[in-house]
């Protein structure tokens, strides 16, 4: 038998190893930007940013599991477990749950992409340790009882049919689709009314039991904290509920593999008696592993990423075509998506398609003027700054970073990579991305001599 003295031993003794793990990633000044990572035996891994000037943390797990990961039948069941780690754990109810984060006047919740989940709190940095109890105590202990699903799978349906009452949204979805077909990638987060109705209590839990287990999951931390005490509080928690089944297990690292997509030059209409058509037109991008990303992203910037970018003046400020136009790029592990959004009249559908289609192919062809191009990286060095001004977007991004990139790159190495993007860069990115034949997605009332003229624009 041991004794409790001896176990205290223990326990300390493999925390002062811990300690001994933590790899200072970036260094700032005065301990200003400073983030760490810890690993700690089974898989977890635990990386933090220190921010001692903000009287707030946030606090988030991000789990290594997306729609991506789901097959046929379980599409939508990465989302459904999403809403369901909030209905209950062996030491909380949901009412449990909300109520001690509101108690001291934090803001919880979660959300589900295509290859990656997070659950996060944000808190004053003294409640942080509550944060850290909770959010760990859902991620590894809940029940999801039968009939939290039963309940649960209404507010989902409900949730899905919001997001097909909203066109501008549910277009992206189309586009997934036009360009992955009925692949994991092409299938929307939330699932259909019909996988969400067929999926059960049982098929949910062996979902969880799989891809929740700490080799799974970063944990991230960013905001007026104390990376060690972080470090304790997280292994005293996934401890507790005995989450450390396997010590010698090793994390999962980073997605890799290759996915094709489909045939270029798709069309897919959806009938909708709607007030305005909701277009994309777009083609494949760049994995966002790919170096040519940085060029990428100016290029998107110039493109359709502000006021004076090349789409929104000539579809909006000349035209008056539409209110909301812009460009995105959308970057996985092993592919990536461009695309460019239009809100227009009905019977501006083809005005509009060709404006977006004329400017593509002429920036691919010939690709921007330098003064265009400076502006873009203008623009972007400061919107990446901005965006990253709160606790909560520094722990999106030390999270994503460790799960995704396996890596993390520092505010300053982000801006001299976007300084270092020459014009030719940009002008090649734009040929490769640029110069292929696009797919087109297109929700609306379009009547048919409208709709039969769609293929022109992806000719």
């Amino acid at each position: 038998m041991t004794s409790r003295g001896s176990k205290a031993t223990a326990r300390t003794s493999s925390e002062a190893r811990a300690v001994a793990r933590t790899q200072t990633l970036i260094k700032g000044e005065n301990g200003i930007g400073t983030v760490r990572k810890t690993p700690l035996p089974g898989g977890l891994r635990i990386v933090t940013e220190t921010l001692p000037s903000v009287r707030s943390a946030t606090f988030g797990i991000w789990a290594h599991v997306g729609s991506r990961d789901e097959t046929p039948a379980l599409n939508g069941a990465t989302h459904y477990l999403e809403h369901l780690l909030f209905k209950g754990t062996a030491r909380r109810s949901a009412l449990d749950i909300s109520s001690a984060l509101d108690a001291v006047g934090g803001e919880m919740n979660a959300f589900t992409a295509k290859e990656y989940t997070c659950y996060y709190a944000r808190v004053l940095d003294t409640d942080l340790p509550l944060a850290i109890d909770v959010v760990c105590d859902m991620l590894t202990g809940s029940v999801i009882r039968e009939e939290d699903v039963d309940v649960e799978r209404g507010a989902i349906l409900e949730e899905i049919a919001m997001t097909e009452d909203d066109p501008g949204d549910c277009v992206h979805d189309l586009f997934a689709h036009t360009m992955f077909g009925d692949n994991p990638l092409g299938r929307p987060v939330l699932g259909t009314v019909d996988t969400v109705n067929a999926l059960t209590a049982d098929r949910i839990r062996r979902f969880y039991k799989k891809h929740y287990d700490p080799t799974h999951l970063v944990v991230a931390c960013a905001g007026n904290i104390d990376h060690n005490k972080v470090v304790r509080q997280v292994r005293a928690a996934f401890e507790k509920a005995g989450a450390f089944k396997n010590p010698e297990a090793e994390p999962l690292g980073p997605r890799t593999g290759h996915r094709a997509l489909r045939t270029a030059g798709r069309v897919e209409l959806l009938g909708r008696k709607t007030e305005q058509a909701h277009i994309v037109l777009g083609m494949p991008g760049l994995a966002r592993t790919d170096e040519r990303r940085w060029a990428l992203g100016v290029l998107n910037t110039a493109l359709g990423g502000g006021m004076s970018s090349r789409l929104f003046q000539e579809v909006r400020e000349k035209r008056g075509l539409a209110y909301s136009v812009y460009s995105y790029t959308s970057g996985f592990a092993d592919c990536g998506l461009f695309g460019v959004y239009a809100g227009c009249r009905p019977s501006q559908v083809h005005d509009v398609l060709k404006i977006c289609r004329d400017e593509l192919d002429r920036v691919a062809e010939h690709g921007l003027p330098d003064e265009e191009i400076e502006r873009a990286v203008g623009q972007l060095r400061g919107s990446t700054v901005l965006g990253l001004e709160d606790t909560g977007a520094l722990m999106n991004r030390i999270g994503k970073s460790e799960l995704c990139w396996g890596e993390q790159m520092s505010v300053d190495d982000m801006l001299a990579r976007i300084a270092s993007v020459t014009p030719d860069d940009v002008r090649s990115v734009a040929r490769d991305v640029l110069g292929r034949r696009p797919s087109l997605s297109v929700i609306g009332p379009l009547k048919d001599k409208q709709a039969s003229r769609l293929h022109d624009a992806v000719a």
